[in-house]
């Protein structure tokens, strides 16, 4: 992250630099490396137990939704601002800081456990968030909207792509010719240093001059450090009372990840729909930072789960 910074600070990299590498990793490095991992870490009897952990992500991040839709009422929080707030603490930024951190604590066995959020995340963020900051737009508060529609493209991105196709080659159970598993990991390493470098740039582009603790902001982060993994905490507390059987890698992975810093998008869809891009940059920026206080918290926590 580091590295990234201060490249881009001595402009080592183009305007456009970000987003190409953006695009490399969600569109060609992540896919391959999810690919691989599935066909390492997962066997037919492992998939099918996957299913009952999607309940506890899915799970939290309505209670996350339903606190935020209580904050914005509240404290009245003006259009333009109210669909950021509400995707700021439901939803994370599980591809370019989750997915390395997720690895770098837990290890690539962890990954079809990082996978099952991933898709939880994926669909909360394509299937409601967005439509809920595009029926925040301020220009149109009064005027009879459009019933929004839902991003099916979007809905599946690259990654759940991968995903899928590599559920599918397990089921049928053909082996991956050894050629093209090995080109697969070596375009899938990329993703780790790639993520990293890519906040570093993201970083400095926002400006670390855009901290502003005000109320919204501070309830935005709250919301997303506590009250998200919170919500996690206490489910995953009562589905082990119940007998539910959960791995420690699956609830270390689901705490962190319901802990991730928000959406790198956010401020793009805010200026789509004519929002407060200033907020929005504003949480983005302050979560990523802050995260990296967060982060040590919940591992000390993890030993209580």
């Amino acid at each position: 992250m580091a590295l990234g910074y201060i490249l881009r600070r001595n402009n080592w990299f183009a305007d456009s630099f970000g987003g190409n590498i953006a695009a490399l990793i969600t569109k060609i490095a992540l896919p391959a490396s999810i690919f691989m991992s599935v066909m390492k870490y997962l066997t037919r009897n492992k998939l099918m137990g996957l299913g009952v952990g999607l309940i506890f992500p899915a799970l939290a991040v309505v209670i996350s939704y339903i606190f935020a839709f209580v904050l914005v009422k509240l404290f009245r929080i003006k259009p333009g601002r109210r669909g950021v707030f509400i995707n700021g603490i439901a939803n994370a930024n599980t591809i370019f800081i989750g997915m390395p951190l997720n690895t770098a604590l837990f290890g690539n066995q962890a990954m079809s456990y990082f996978l099952i959020y991933y898709i939880v995340n994926t669909v909360s963020t394509w299937a409601f968030g967005v439509y809920l900051i595009q029926n925040d737009d301020p220009t149109q508060q009064g005027k009879k909207k459009e019933r929004g529609k839902i991003n099916w493209q979007k809905l599946l991105p690259m990654p759940l792509v991968g995903f899928v196709v590599s559920v599918i080659w397990l089921l049928i159970g053909i082996p991956v010719p050894n050629f093209i598993g090995q080109t697969l990991s070596y375009v899938g390493s990329l993703v780790t240093p790639l993520s990293l470098i890519y906040i570093g740039i993201v970083l400095y582009d926002a400006g670390l001059n855009n901290f502003r603790f005000e109320r919204d902001t501070v309830w935005a982060l709250i919301g997303r450090f506590i009250i998200s993994p919170l919500a996690l905490i206490i489910l995953i507390k009562i589905g082990l009372g119940a007998g539910v059987h959960l791995p420690s890698l699956m609830r270390g992975t689901f705490v962190v990840q319901s802990a991730t810093p928000m959406l790198a998008v956010l401020p793009i869809l805010a200026d789509e729909a004519h929002g407060d891009v200033k907020y929005a940059t504003n949480i983005v920026v302050m979560s990523t930072v802050l995260f990296v206080i967060v982060v040590p918290i919940l591992m000390s926590i993890l030993q209580f789960i």
